[in-house]
């Protein structure tokens, strides 16, 4: 486990751990609180609901944990209040930063930039030498990346299953 880091937001302090199995019901209810605000207007509710049932039940969550992926959860004043969640690639020097999410009322006051740097320097240490993820096209979450250094270098369409797709860009950061 590594250390936790302290950061000063503009209304609180906040600390970042890293998460394991116990911390899954935080990461699921940050979740389910963020999601709708995130992609109301991008895709369906319906979508939305198939999305997080598939992507963050109990299982699949803690299947991640048990295989590799790391969890970052930040907190403040004792409560989860945002998530980072990663993991390397098969190529070993590529690191995927597959969820990073804050919740609505927080957002904008630093939290996920310091999730976003706390898995730029895990992966760093863990000696990658890029960090990648997916943003959906239609989300603005793509302006937060790219003031965070990040590239877009393509476009996916991933079926996800029962009609719907993913249509994201692919985006990158050198940690060189």
């Amino acid at each position: 486990m590594s250390p936790c880091m302290q950061q000063g937001l503009s209304q609180f302090f906040m600390t970042i751990i890293d998460a394991s199995l116990e911390n899954i019901p935080q990461i699921q209810r940050i979740a389910y609180a963020t999601w709708p605000s995130a992609y109301g207007e991008i895709i369906s509710e319906t979508q939305i609901h198939y999305m997080l049932a598939t992507m963050y039940s109990t299982g699949i969550l803690t299947k991640q944990l048990q295989e590799g992926h790391h969890f970052a959860l930040a907190e403040s004043e004792g409560k989860a209040i945002g998530f980072a969640g990663y993991a390397p690639t098969e190529d070993s020097k590529v690191y995927k930063l597959h969820k990073l999410y804050v919740l609505p009322n927080i957002q904008k006051e630093g939290a996920g930039k310091a999730l976003l740097h706390y898995a730029i320097d895990f992966a760093k240490n863990a000696g990658a030498e890029k960090l990648q993820l997916n943003v959906n096209r239609s989300n603005n979450a793509k302006n937060f990346y790219e003031k965070n250094g990040f590239q877009v270098i393509g476009e996916e369409d991933i079926d996800i299953g029962n009609g719907y797709f993913m249509n994201d860009y692919v985006m990158e950061f050198s940690l060189q």
